[in-house]
């Protein structure tokens, strides 16, 4: 049994009161709280022990149990805290978030939403109005706790910053905060991970905790906590918003543009805590006033940890640079946002390598002071705050008029409509002002017909859009060559992740730019535009068309089979009667081989998936595969199986069964990795492994019994390092090899330290470079890579890539490269590009520019009546990648049409 902790510590009231704390919880085996200085709070507010049971910090609180105690804030300081629902996780929980402020600031809480949208447009308020509303608004700051569901001190640190704020009201800090700004609390970003944490922690412990690292209190079972029920680690989905808690969240944020913006997370047990400044490399397009406010609030961040005799560090890690973070994409609203970190507990209790004892209460501890003193920053900095708000939106406008090369991003929307719209869409929930095009438009020597997206950086948002639609983002020159200094010494980079993001090129869309503003009134793309589809010639005789190279078709084809509609696919382009042409891959459901009301079933889908669906009256084809030739095939709906489980990737397995599921429209079967080492897979046609490393978890009998599935008809598909367990000699797979890194000193012979000779022939050197020289391991891997984008060419006559344009671009993370498959085996249908074009954006070291060049992106290889498929990246990373859609769908539906099985 687990006995909850009786004790019920007092609370701080004020900022300056936290002398001698630190010294007093390690000396003392009671709750650290229960030292805090005696104050006097409202007794009409109830705490945390009234409500649960527990002291702050005695016990890790649920979701549910969150949501009771900010009920019971609510009901009983109504005039002074409101909580609004914003969204709901896959697995059904409530999403919530909390402002809390003066009577008067609560009862104003519309007014001031409308005050920050007008202070957030300098085309429509101008300098005095501006004026105004910065000497009426309150400051504000948004606090957002626990995006990873496991680190857990955070949530508990919210609960204790709300009750501070509401009972600690005769406070001269509280009272500051209260009169002068808003507080916004999102307690917990992610439920159904901290729930499954929670569930997994509370059901090792024994008698008593254990601080052991080894034991199994800390030692998470596979996916962890960490991420949500898709497993998607949300603090890297700022960008591509695909998850429910993250659109709720930036629709939250996007009403009311709050002036700081906070993320509050754990790392180590070992560490201390992290706050602002952050690391190097900072992107460009924040501002310096950005900077220096996120610098003002840790100055007094750290006043207050000095002040308690708190470990902290600024700088060491956590860059600024990508601008898809919980503290980074506020910034380009015009916030000042910053990530914080504490030491984490991972429970009630760690043992430190120090020795000492770290315990929960002393990591809700250290968050909630980092809280509090966020926010008397931000009620001090009130005018400050508000004034560089508005400036950052004139800036951001006057950036993007005196941008003579990128002022305008134009999407002509001529191939890939569901992608233009979809990213258009994007932009706009992201809070860009994108336009559509009513009528013919001549930009920069090009006439664009209408019906194409342009989005003028001269916006508010414009430097948000800068830095996702440019195709090259740079970090500093400064900290590249500190970079290929640590490489040259063997000590490791410091990028922290990737380093390339454009959104039109992970889209794998055509973009324009343009230095001059367009002219004319377009229309504004909203939130509410649907992607239309069009059925022409609804009551066709023959069959329906579906051309074939888009997400629209993809979802129509996924939801057609799941209603037994009969398609066919046709691997090459063909010219139907001398008019019209079609792509290879396109969609072909005859009138006769389905039933009666395929007319009505056709145009439900097209509505549904927004495709583009021809009706024809003829079968005859003047140029390419007949509909009944041999080129044309009847495609299933193919049953798909799926790795789970370790040791397979968490987000390589959530993200691709995500845009299975939630994208494509297509469920998956989640097979535990264990399970598939000897599984009977006849009933399945498709068999996915995410990345990672399956040596052990499959290992050769295993891979035999999925090569024997292979064999008989099934399609295995590798993503990512995935491929390198199919490639490995022992395991046979799949005819490639791994590449390990080139070098210049193949000539070189190093002494072999593993010989079990004591002695070596003596040499002399005359200069540190022969001790260099000596010291390589000739047989390393290639460097590894935190994540860049990378052109990729393809074949354009395989089934396989039907529809897909002759260059695309592809993720490419880690240190894999491999050898092309001979065409005895297979063939390399997609290829990356050579050294000078490899690089689509980010920064890639000069010698993987050189070896990538050329190697395979993409690998067919034939097995039996079966077929091995092969992708040596990820496609499915972040579900960010939509260009790279089609590929994948065309993997897991076409390929088992192309399986030798008898029907």
């Amino acid at each position: 049994m687990i006995l909850k902790h009786l004790i019920k510590p007092l609370l701080v009231s004020t900022m300056t009161c936290f002398v001698a704390l630190a010294a007093a919880a390690d000396k003392s085996t009671d709750s650290p709280l229960a030292n805090w200085p005696d104050v006097q709070y409202d007794n009409s507010i109830p705490d945390i022990q009234d409500v649960l049971g527990y002291s702050v910090g005695q016990r890790i609180t649920s979701h549910g149990d969150m949501l009771r105690f900010f009920d019971s804030l609510q009901k009983a300081a109504p005039k002074h805290i409101k909580i609004f629902e914003y969204g709901e996780t896959w697995e059904g929980r409530k999403l919530i978030f909390a402002a809390i402020g003066s009577e008067q600031n609560i009862a104003n809480l519309a007014e001031f939403s409308d005050g920050m949208q007008a202070l957030s447009d300098p085309r429509v308020t101008n300098k005095d109005k501006a004026k105004n509303l910065i000497n009426d608004l309150p400051a504000s700051v948004w606090l957002e706790y626990s995006v990873h569901g496991n680190e857990i001190s955070s949530t508990d640190a919210a609960m204790m910053t709300a009750y501070h704020l509401l009972a600690g009201k005769d406070d001269a800090t509280v009272k500051n905060v209260m009169q002068n700004s808003i507080v916004f609390i999102d307690p917990l970003q992610n439920p159904d991970g901290r729930s499954r944490f929670i569930a997994n922690y509370y059901s090792t412990v024994g008698m008593e905790h254990s601080g052991d690292r080894l034991t199994a209190e800390h030692n998470e079972p596979w996916p962890r906590g960490r991420a949500n029920h898709y497993l998607f680690d949300m603090n890297r989905d700022w960008l591509a918003i695909t998850q429910p808690e993250t659109k709720g969240r930036i629709a939250s944020m996007n009403h009311y543009r709050p002036l700081v913006v906070i993320d509050l997370h754990e790392m180590g047990g070992d560490e201390s805590y992290y706050f602002a400044p952050s690391a190097q490399p900072i992107n460009p397009h924040m501002t310096q006033a950005q900077i220096a406010n996120i610098n003002l609030v840790g100055r007094n961040n750290a006043k207050h940890f000095d002040a308690n005799g708190f470990d902290y560090f600024t700088r060491d890690i956590f860059d600024a640079f990508y601008p898809g973070y919980g503290d980074s994409w506020p910034t380009f609203y015009g916030a000042a946002a910053s990530t914080y970190e504490v030491a984490s507990s991972r429970g009630e209790i760690f043992r430190r390598l120090d020795g000492k004892n770290l315990r929960y209460e002393d990591t809700v501890l250290r968050h909630f002071v980092a809280s509090m003193s966020t926010a008397e920053t931000v009620a001090n900095n009130r005018t400050k705050l508000l004034k560089d708000y508005y400036q950052y939106q004139v800036d951001a406008i006057d950036a993007g008029k005196s941008d003579k090369k990128e002022r305008v991003f134009i999407l002509p929307n001529k191939r890939d409509r569901a992608g233009n719209f979809k990213l258009a869409k994007l932009m706009t929930e992201h809070g860009v002002n994108v336009y559509q095009t009513t009528d013919k438009v001549k930009l920069c020597g090009e006439t664009y017909a209408p019906g194409s997206y342009y989005i003028d950086t001269a916006q508010p948002r414009g430097r948000f859009v800068k830095t996702t639609f440019t195709e090259q983002v740079d970090m500093s020159k400064a900290f590249i060559k500190e970079q290929e200094r640590r490489r040259d010494r063997k000590l490791g980079d410091q990028i922290y992740d990737v380093t390339g993001w454009s959104l039109p090129l992970m889209y794998n869309l055509d973009v324009d730019t343009c230095g001059k503003g367009v002219s004319g009134d377009h229309r504004l793309v909203t939130m509410s535009d649907t992607l239309e589809g069009k059925v022409t010639n609804p009551n066709a005789s023959v069959a329906y068309i579906v051309p074939w190279g888009d997400m629209a078709a993809g979802r129509f084809l996924t939801a057609a089979l799941r209603q037994g509609v009969a398609i066919k696919t046709a691997d090459r382009a063909f010219i139907l009667d001398d008019k019209q042409r079609y792509p290879a891959g396109s969609l072909i459901i005859e009138v006769a081989t389905n039933d009666g009301d395929i007319a009505t079933k056709v145009q439900n889908l097209a509505t549904l998936s927004g495709a583009l669906v021809d009706g024809v009256n003829t079968s005859w084809v003047t140029d390419g595969p007949s509909f009944g030739s041999n080129d044309t095939y009847l495609m299933s709906a193919p049953k798909i199986a799926m790795a789970w489980d370790e040791p397979t990737s968490s987000l390589s397995a959530g993200s691709t069964r995500f845009v299975i599921e939630q994208q494509f429209g297509y469920p998956v079967n989640a097979i535990r990795t264990a399970t598939l080492a000897n599984a009977d897979l006849r009933h399945y046609q498709v068999l996915i492994l995410p990345a990672g490393r399956y040596q052990n978890g499959l290992g050769k009998a295993g891979a035999d019994n999925i090569k024997r599935w292979v064999e008989s008809g099934g399609v295995l598909i590798t993503l990512g390092s995935a491929t390198r367990f199919a490639a490995d000699a022992d395991i046979g797979l799949l005819d490639v090899k791994r590449e390990l890194a080139i070098t210049d000193k193949s000539s070189v012979k190093v002494p072999d330290t593993k010989d079990k000779a004591s002695t070596v022939e003596g040499k002399a050197y005359s200069k540190h470079a022969d001790l260099v020289k000596d010291s390589e391991n000739l047989e390393e891997s290639p460097d590894f890579v935190a994540g860049i984008l990378a052109n990729v060419e393809v074949d354009q006559e395989h089934w396989l890539t039907a529809g897909i344009p002759s260059d695309v671009v592809g993720l490419v993370y880690g240190d894999d490269i491999f050898t092309p498959i001979r065409l005895a085996s297979g063939k390399n249908l997609a290829w990356f590009k050579g050294e000078k074009e490899v690089l689509a954006s980010g920064y890639l070291w000069q010698e993987n520019k050189k070896q990538l060049a050329y190697k395979p992106f993409l690998i067919h290889q034939p097995s039996g009546n079966g077929m091995v498929i092969a992708f040596t990246q990820e496609p499915t990373t972040r579900a960010y990648l939509d260009g790279l859609n089609v590929m994948l769908l065309n993997a897991i539906f076409s390929a088992p049409a192309h399986a030798h099985v008898a029907k």
